[in-house]
């Protein structure tokens, strides 16, 4: 059975934003979001915020991979 729901813009936007890859589909997402353990504190305004800036910047490509920091910091 599949369901159609209603969400404005802004949290479809940040659905997009918890996609591990492109072809995760909003289901995926949904079901991880409704099967999380959660902490007893919420973030905080500043908390989210920081959040949002660096998925940005991942979204961005302002990153560094793993093989990258290795080589960087001389490391096998």
């Amino acid at each position: 059975m599949v369901t159609t729901i209603q969400v404005d813009e802004r949290t479809k936007n940040l659905l997009e934003r918890l996609k591990i890859h492109n072809r995760e589909s909003f289901n995926e997402v949904i079901k991880k979001l409704a099967t999380a353990k959660f902490d007893s504190e919420p973030l905080s305004e500043e908390e989210i915020k920081d959040v949002e800036k660096s998925l940005d910047e991942i979204k961005a490509g302002k990153y560094y991979t793993h093989e990258q920091v290795k080589k960087k910091l001389n490391l096998k």
